[in-house]
């Protein structure tokens, strides 16, 4: 095991900025302090941001903090994780997800094993689509001013994070919803190198089945 592995198998969630329910700038966050301490290349390189969705915003995903089950089980709307994916590596890649009760982080492999759980059945309407974004990207493109957190009286759904709200780089205030919008006619039809090295490489990345999703980390350029 190699003294950077062996360090993020130790890693404390708590060391993390995290708001409860505002789980997209927590991520944003996340990747960059993993830039920033070593633990991630530092342009983000290495960090793929995947926002887990479907069109009716009901995802059921396992080990979750916020449930109250024995099972981990909580219906989100969306959910925002970090994989890491290190090029020069054969190592396996690595979920940072802030709000599981899973290791912190996990290896990919054991993370969609234990919070996706693809061998349970499930009605169409809760699969799960994963949009895969390239950290970089997301840095550069994301911003939510948080509107979608408030009630039509302007009260919170949830109190926000302390900080400022993330602003696009090109002066975009809030595009949220384009990131979790994603149903199984956006995913793609073929994993071949050319077709994933062109989605990768928009401003959305690309939307992929659970099917796809183990495979698409080795397809990845």
């Amino acid at each position: 095991m190699s003294s950077v592995t062996s360090e993020l198998v130790v890693m404390e969630a708590t060391r993390f900025q995290h708001t409860p329910y505002y789980c997209e700038e927590n991520v944003y966050l996340l990747c960059k302090t993993l830039c920033e301490n070593g633990v991630a290349d530092a342009t983000g390189s290495d960090l793929f941001v995947v926002f887990i969705s479907n069109e009716k915003k009901q995802v059921p995903l396992w080990h979750q903090k916020a449930s109250r089950r024995a099972d981990g089980i909580v219906l989100w709307d969306y959910h925002v994780i970090c994989v890491q994916r290190k090029k020069e590596s054969d190592s396996e890649p690595l979920v940072w997800d802030l709000d599981s009760t899973l290791p912190f982080p996990s290896p990919l492999t054991s993370y969609v094993a234990e919070t996706i759980q693809p061998s349970f059945q499930l009605y169409a309407e809760y699969q799960r689509f994963f949009r895969v974004v390239h950290a970089p990207l997301f840095f550069k493109h994301f911003a939510s001013d948080r509107r979608h957190m408030k009630e039509p009286d302007g009260s919170w759904t949830a109190q926000p994070p302390p900080y400022e709200p993330i602003v696009a780089q090109d002066g975009i205030l809030h595009n949220l919803s384009e990131y979790i919008a994603m149903s199984g006619a956006d995913t793609l039809s073929s994993l071949d190198p050319e077709t994933v090295r062109t989605a990768i490489s928009q401003k959305l990345g690309v939307v992929v089945s659970h099917t796809q999703l183990q495979d698409l980390f080795t397809k990845l350029p």
